[in-house]
């Protein structure tokens, strides 16, 4: 075993997200989000599954952040639930909403870890939904509103934020494939909804800029690195494409101004155009990006086949239960690329991690494949440092098992085992290890 050193004052965290976490849907003056219900629709997510519980984080936050203190995580990154502090997602605050998030806030920074806040993380106030959602671009200036509110009350003590999470998951899932509320299959819909989350990062940006100049802020996006099936040059441009896709519809917007050329080519007309002034907001100067990453993805030519003309290609290696690859070599070559691409100051691992049939016997839960699995991909991370990446930390999915979308409880990515009913957590074996990690600041590789 060699054991791999990591820079001085790198974050070691694990992530969460409101509605997977927090229960509580409907508790003091909270109004209701696009998962509440799309969950209370029938047929929509697996068995039934609802958030309304969850986790009931919003009850045991301070037994949640103990743990998190005794796994020796310097981070936290979770998200605030939009509907929580303001129900119609504009006008009138909910104080008890926002006090929930002060007193998480404070919980964290008496327990010397650092707060990573998200300020959306898919539960869009279903009263928004109901003004055009995200494809309403009036509801970006909304969004905006509602970060100046959170860098008020919370930016005093919380100094890293986030805009977005995973915005290419909100316009494709959301609006054009129709896996996630609203459940939407129009790509012209998506296309628009993608274009006013560009406009509400880059506004929140500014807000944050100008209310908070202490306060360091950036996005997270979703990515996949693309290889070609085979290697026609057919193939190469399909991959070229489909990572136009996946990886630069957001990117380019932020570092460039523009979308990738081969969206544009693809969509024509139905896909917006940035005026000179959307263009300067959309590119506001950002601090870091966050990069979430679980697999990969292997692409072929395909004419007629959405997006794009490109076909998927499944590939031949070991899976998760999400049915997702493990081939940890493409976090350091997504990390790489993004680097070489759009040269951001600083970049983190935001999320990454892996759903696993866990077992609990004997009150313990021996995560194998999970320990395997970060062991593999956090090893990439600091390849990647070696390669000039300048990343500075690493946020595990997920700080515990929780309400996993459309999936609901079926699937468990935790570093922590929740069993569900009588809400007990168990740390499982990669929390111990992770642990270890997070305590050394290094991690040991075959």
């Amino acid at each position: 075993m060699a054991r791999l050193q990591f820079p001085k004052g790198f974050l070691w965290g694990s992530a969460t997200a409101s509605y997977q976490v927090e229960g509580a849907w409907d508790e003091d003056g909270k109004g209701p989000s696009i998962w509440d219900e799309f969950s209370h629709t029938p047929g929509k997510v697996h068995a039934g599954d609802t958030g309304d519980v969850a986790c009931d984080h919003y009850h045991r936050y301070r037994d949640d952040v103990a743990l998190m203190k005794s796994l020796h995580l310097s981070a936290c990154r979770f998200s605030i639930s939009w509907p929580r502090v303001l129900p119609e997602g504009q006008g009138k605050v909910n104080e008890k909403g926002v006090d929930f998030y002060s007193r998480l806030v404070d919980e964290l920074l008496a327990a010397g870890i650092t707060p990573l806040v998200t300020l959306y993380h898919w539960d869009l106030p279903l009263a928004l939904h109901r003004l055009g959602g995200w494809p309403n671009l009036d509801n970006a200036s909304r969004f905006a509103d509602y970060a100046e509110l959170m860098f008020q009350r919370l930016g005093d003590r919380a100094k890293m934020w986030l805009t977005l999470n995973e915005p290419w998951v909100i316009a494709h899932f959301g609006y054009i494939a129709g896996d996630h509320p609203p459940g939407h299959r129009d790509t012209g819909e998506g296309l628009r909804a993608g274009h006013t989350l560009c406009l509400a990062h880059g506004l929140a940006v500014q807000r944050c800029r100008s209310l908070r100049p202490d306060a360091r802020i950036g996005i997270t996006v979703n990515l996949s690195p693309v290889y070609p099936a085979t290697d026609s040059e057919a193939d190469r441009g399909a991959a070229a494409r489909m990572s136009a896709y996946l990886n630069e519809w957001f990117l380019d917007p932020l570092y460039r101004g523009e979308y990738p050329a081969a969206m544009r080519e693809a969509y024509g007309s139905l896909l917006p155009e940035f005026t000179d002034d959307q263009r300067r907001i959309v590119q506001a100067p950002t601090d870091y990006v966050g990069v979430n990453n679980y697999s990969r993805a292997l692409a072929k030519d395909d004419p007629g086949a959405p997006p794009l003309n490109v076909g998927y290609v499944p590939g031949d290696l070991p899976v998760t239960e999400m049915g997702w690859e493990v081939f940890p070599q493409g976090l350091h070559d997504i990390l790489v690329w993004v680097h070489q691409t759009y040269s951001p100051p600083e970049m983190y691992v935001t999320e990454n991690g892996a759903a696993f049939p866990d077992n609990l016997e004997g009150g313990e839960v021996n995560d194998r494949d999970r320990v395997a699995f970060y062991r593999g991909y956090i090893g990439e991370c600091h390849r990647a440092i070696q390669d000039g990446v300048p990343l500075r930390g690493y946020f595990a999915w997920s700080l515990m098992d929780n309400f996993e979308w459309a999936f609901g409880y079926s699937k468990r990515f935790g570093l922590i085992y929740v069993d569900f009913p009588t809400q007990q957590r168990i740390v499982k074996a990669s929390g111990r290890w992770y642990a270890g990690v997070a305590r050394t600041n290094s991690v040991e590789t075959a």
